[in-house]
């Protein structure tokens, strides 16, 4: 079993097939989707990809290259959206200094009053750095400060440096296709001295197709090529990898409901919960 932390399924690439797309996911052992927001102003259409099926679940925040685009949500705004059952963290959100498209300003705002939701509502936060690991860390370091938050860095392709801080602050991190790259021997030795209990996968689909997908659009199936790089990487099997970054993500992700219960659910009946909740009364 595993879980793809991190996919767009709302996008644009998935929209004529996303039945197939979650098929083809189910087929390798992906069972749960998380499809990660980059739009606060579009969270309603990643909503409805969640709802539509019973292991998907999302997030709700703003990219930092789409900061500039939207009105700044507030604590309070990102709070009580990511209140829907769906809805498992916040983000994707950080700082991203290659396509530097918000000012600096906006961008450590709108990241830091991210931060601040996760805080206060419990929720993960899906952090994206992109050349932007010295700022990153000072300020997850200096928000760490002020309280503790659940988050990680997803598609990590940072420094040592940043690696380092984020597991010395408790963050997670999650690699996706690109530690599978021929030129991404630098990241496969980030990745051997993560902790086992701080790794996750992803795809970060429709982007970064692991090998032997390259050239390809990816998709939340691929998953399983990376975790076998990573079993690699680590000396150890698929099978333990897989088991490994899958409680990593249940327990992060804490919100979300777990694969046995989904078969429980459907023995007992879609009119279970009611019938139990009558009883009750």
């Amino acid at each position: 079993m595993l879980i793809d932390t991190h996919c767009h399924l709302d996008f644009p690439d998935f929209a004529p097939e996303q039945d197939e797309v979650i098929a083809r996911g189910r087929a390798q052992g992906v069972a749960r989707f998380i499809t990660i927001s980059t739009h606060v102003g579009k969270y309603a259409g990643v909503l409805a990809v969640a709802e539509r099926f019973e292991d998907v679940f999302c997030t709700v925040g703003t990219h930092p290259i789409h900061a500039h685009e939207e009105p700044e949500a507030s604590v309070a705004e990102l709070v009580e959206l990511s209140r829907h059952e769906k809805c498992v963290g916040l983000g994707e959100a950080g700082l991203d200094y290659f396509h530097d498209k918000a000012s600096r300003d906006l961008a450590h705002r709108v990241f830091r009053t991210h931060i601040a939701a996760a805080r206060e509502s419990g929720l993960p936060l899906v952090i994206h750095a992109r050349d932007a690991d010295e700022d990153c860390a000072a300020i997850l370091r200096e928000e760490m400060g002020k309280g503790p938050f659940p988050a990680l860095i997803h598609c990590f392709t940072s420094t040592r440096a940043l690696a380092d801080t984020a597991i010395e602050l408790g963050l997670s991190i999650s690699f996706s296709g690109v530690v599978t790259f021929k030129s991404a021997q630098n990241l496969r030795d980030i990745a051997r001295d993560v902790p086992m209990e701080r790794l996750l996968v992803e795809t970060d689909a429709p982007f970064l197709a692991p090998t032997p997908h390259r050239g390809k659009r990816n998709e939340p199936a691929y998953v399983a090529d990376t975790a076998r790089v990573l079993a690699e990487v680590k000396g150890v099997s698929f099978e333990e990898m897989a088991a490994q970054t899958t409680a990593n993500a249940l327990r992060l992700f804490a919100k979300m409901t777990r694969p046995q219960e989904d078969a429980s659910q459907k023995a007992r009946g879609p009119g279970a919960d009611r019938q139990s909740s009558q009883a009750a009364e």
